[in-house]
């Protein structure tokens, strides 16, 4: 196997420019690590040899970085660096003895102090973004399946690295270094995070700008979401629409093919106490949304977001009987329904009948679901279970569920959440079975829309029977 050249000559401590022949060579052993056979014979005097050239290399960078005028004169070098990077990071390719020998080299260190200077480097060359990317790609390469080469690299990248790169405008920087951040992180360090929110953070806003990418998306659902206290901290911490982010995350990690596995129930079951709180205590903000100076408001979005994860986590059987009993929840989701029920009717408002209809764009989308979400969250929080059936009856929330309904007939989403609803309401609680009965004998009730609903109200004696006419349970 070939090996690259020694080092050339020095002048003044100036490295000279670098003999075409290490670069071939560079290039030849990058080849020839594809090959896993390749990888598995090399030995270690190739990595010292790279590792040579990657150190001589690195001056011209250093030198760039005090002097912004040598940036011209650095081709050569970072021709060098990232032939090197591509070489080691071809051999890393699973083979721990590899990793192991390159570790034990220092090499890691050697390339975590490049990438920062690369970070510092004002110039903007393909060729410098070109070794950025593949410098990363070797750390993520070096550390992949290997828990005492991740160490390392997480001694030497945390927090800088992850700092300098995870905000960076190249997207693939931003990739790899989150791939690095992804490949390194384990629920020891997820301690180093607390106490460096702002890297939380940035996975996220990374995940905003490219959510095609599917490393900020791996280190939230598999890491963040896993710790409590983590998104505790960061959602204190956050913008709006960082907390839309992370909460649609949320829906998704629940909502997946995955089911929630044992362990990570007592996660989002702390998840879920954050988020009612949160509601119970911001919901009215989404009253803003009334005033057209603030049909975007952001603090507002974020509530309504909310309330579709509280609805996603109440189909969930492990988070809902939390969830039922979690103080001041039900009470504030029928007062806000009530609320929003008498705003659309005051004024002609986004959350009147016609401006849900009509109403085009995402905020008029999200507007438009939220009643039904608002009702949806009733009827889960209802199932099977009477004291909070009864409650609902003691706050008059069984009519205004039914007005709601009627309200908007065109909105077949709303109709299904009420039918849902009244069912969780009705189940085995003839107290409110009777009290929709009375409602329908006093005109309170439209019978059509029983009908069409799935009841009917039968008169046995002097009773009163609300029944239904189907037996099939609705689905959630």
């Amino acid at each position: 196997m070939a090996a690259p050249r020694p080092p050339p000559a020095r002048l003044s401590g100036v490295a000279l420019p670098a003999p075409i022949p290490d670069l071939e060579a560079l290039r030849a052993l990058t080849a020839l690590f594809k090959e896993p056979r390749n990888r598995e014979t090399a030995p270690r005097t190739i990595f010292q040899r790279v590792l040579d050239i990657l150190k001589r290399s690195s001056h011209a960078v250093e030198l760039a970085c005090r002097d912004p005028a040598q940036a011209e004169h650095l081709a050569s070098s970072l021709q060098l660096i990232t032939e090197s990077f591509r070489c080691l990071r071809n051999a890393c390719i699973e083979c721990a003895v590899n990793q192991n020998a390159i570790r034990s080299l220092d090499t890691i260190s050697v390339a975590v102090d490049l990438v920062l200077l690369f970070r510092e480097l004002r110039v903007e060359q393909d060729s410098l973004l070109t070794a950025f990317r593949c410098g990363l790609q070797f750390l993520g390469n070096a550390a992949s399946r290997n828990a005492e080469s991740q160490a390392v690299v997480w001694m030497h990248a945390f927090p800088e690295l992850f700092l300098s790169c995870l905000n960076h405008p190249d997207k693939k920087i931003v990739a790899y270094s989150s791939m690095v951040l992804f490949t390194t992180l384990n629920s020891e360090r997820m301690k180093d995070l607390e106490e460096n929110l702002n890297i939380a953070i940035d996975v996220v806003a990374a995940h905003q700008r490219q959510p095609e990418s599917e490393w900020p998306f791996l280190i939230i659902t598999d890491h963040f979401l896993k710790s409590p206290e983590l998104v505790k901290a960061m959602y204190a911490k956050m913008s709006n629409q960082e907390r839309v982010a992370l909460l649609d995350l949320t829906i998704s990690r629940m909502a997946g093919d995955e089911p929630l596995t044992k362990d990570d129930v007592p996660a989002f079951l702390s998840h879920a106490q954050l988020i009612a709180s949160t509601f119970v205590d911001q919901c009215r903000v989404v009253l803003k949304l009334t005033s057209e100076q603030h049909t975007e408001d952001e603090e507002a979005l974020a509530t309504i977001r909310l309330l579709d994860v509280l609805c996603e986590m109440t189909a969930h059987a492990d988070l809902l009987s939390g969830l039922q009993a979690f103080p001041g929840l039900l009470e504030r989701v029928i007062d806000l329904l009530r609320l929003i029920h008498v705003a659309g009717h005051d004024t002609t408002n986004i959350f009147s009948t016609a401006g849900c209809v009509t109403g085009d764009g995402n905020v008029s989308n999200m507007v438009e679901g939220f009643k039904s979400h608002l009702i949806r969250l009733i009827g889960n929080l209802c199932y099977k279970n009477k004291e909070n059936q009864d409650k609902v009856n003691e706050l008059d929330g069984i009519p205004l569920i039914l007005d709601g309904c009627s309200v908007d007939d065109s909105n077949p989403f709303l109709t299904q959440w009420v039918v849902y609803a009244i069912r969780n309401l009705t189940e085995d609680n003839s107290r409110n079975q009777d009290l929709i009965a009375k409602m329908e004998e006093q005109g309170l009730a439209d019978t059509s829309l029983l009908k069409k609903m799935g009841f009917e109200v039968e008169k046995r004696g002097d009773k009163l029977i609300l029944r239904s006419t189907s037996d099939k349970p609705p689905q959630e």
